[in-house]
């Protein structure tokens, strides 16, 4: 086993740092031609302590339904959008701010 030396706030997301040999790889760069939208930026807020365990949800762009049985069209930041039911999403900031913004 190999223990990564990972930046502080990786280990404070709960990455674990000892892998087995067989596991690692070489590192290869991203090359954003092939996967666009694989920046770190895009993947989690590390910097921000509010938004530790809000997932990369850039912002929440329409619902279906009522309640607790109402589904949501999520935009990521990766550039995605998936429709999750509420259950899904309910602790996240971005489900207030659209609550919000419709009234």
């Amino acid at each position: 086993s190999f223990k990564l030396d990972l930046p502080s706030r990786l280990k404070r997301r709960g990455v674990h740092d000892v892998f087995h040999a067989s596991l690692l790889r070489i590192h290869e760069p991203n090359d954003d031609r092939l996967f666009p939208g694989r920046l770190e930026t895009q993947v989690a807020a590390f910097e921000d302590a509010d938004t530790e365990d809000e997932w990369a949800v850039d912002r929440i762009m329409a619902h279906h339904g009522k309640g607790e049985a109402s589904i949501f069209e999520v935009l990521w930041r990766s550039g995605d959008r998936t429709w999750l039911p509420y259950h899904s999403i309910e602790h996240i900031r971005a489900l207030a701010d659209y609550f919000e913004a419709v009234g």
